[in-house]
């Protein structure tokens, strides 16, 4: 079987502050040391329960190039770098059996959560075919597109309630209770890995009950983004139009893997600066 891990930064055990996730800032290399250790325990975990599995995982934050690949599990194969298909699901295919979201965060507008956001600072909502989904759902959907399911997600207590809200029956483990953007009640980082080893370990064995997130058919999705200039920028994507109110895009994609592209396009778009 192939596993795909897809690790992001905000939702390990133990983080709590921009400055240790930011690769130019002072906490950044403490930040992804703990980043790599939780990896390795759920690759670990991937393992204890199916020791033939082919494990890829995906550095998902940021840069996409925080994992230490000299620490890393050598049994994993890493997915690095930007820009890449699929984005924070790089590696992914219909070959895939099952994708566990690591370190992951609630999605933008959702409170108490530690460091939510959906993509990037530019974009402040997407709503497809109505209800708001951040990166988990996102995500979620994107594997289920593929008919692949989320079996697992570990961050803070936020970001787990997001996923189950979506997919029920997936694992979750809560390494940290959100007390709001920047603050947190953590498991002490040994903690939080032996129970993500179990979990993951937990997750493969039972991955047959969990169902895959579809989103069928064709998609009506708005973004709102933060400034109107980003506006402009979207609106020169062909489909993109703009909404009453100067921050909200519209397009309708044929399917959710058009869908997917469209807002990762986007949020590059709201990266750039006027003028």
């Amino acid at each position: 079987m192939k596993v795909l891990i897809s690790v992001d930064m905000e939702g390990i055990s133990g983080i709590v502050h921009p400055t240790e996730v930011n690769p130019d800032r002072y906490d950044y290399e403490r930040g992804r040391a703990l980043m790599t250790a939780e990896a390795n325990s759920v690759i670990a975990g991937v393992l204890d329960a199916e020791p033939a599995a082919v494990v890829w995982v995906a550095d998902a934050h940021g840069p996409f190039r925080n994992l230490l690949p000299e620490e890393l599990d050598r049994r994993a194969h890493l997915v690095r770098g930007k820009p890449r298909p699929l984005g924070m699901l790089g590696g992914l295919d219909e070959r895939t059996d099952a994708v566990l979201l690591v370190g992951y965060h609630a999605r933008a507008g959702r409170g108490p959560a530690v460091l939510a956001h959906t993509m990037n600072d530019g974009i402040l909502d997407v709503r497809v075919a109505g209800p708001s989904m951040g990166e988990i759902g996102l995500n979620a959907a994107m594997a289920g597109h593929l008919g692949v399911p989320v079996v697992m997600l570990s961050g803070d207590d936020s970001a787990c309630v997001e996923l189950r809200d979506l997919v029920p029956s997936a694992v979750t483990v809560e390494v940290k209770q959100a007390l709001g953007q920047g603050a947190t009640v953590a498991l002490h980082p040994e903690e939080a890995r032996e129970r993500l080893r179990r979990a993951a370990a937990e997750a493969i064995t039972r991955r047959a009950q969990v169902s895959p997130l579809v989103l069928a058919g064709r998609l009506e999705v708005e973004v709102d983004l933060s400034a109107p200039f980003m506006v402009d920028l979207a609106t020169l994507v062909p489909g993109v139009s703009r909404a009453e109110g100067g921050r909200t895009v519209t397009f309708t994609a044929a399917d959710f893997a058009e869908a997917y592209r469209l807002v990762l396009l986007l949020a590059q778009l709201a990266t750039i600066k006027p003028g």
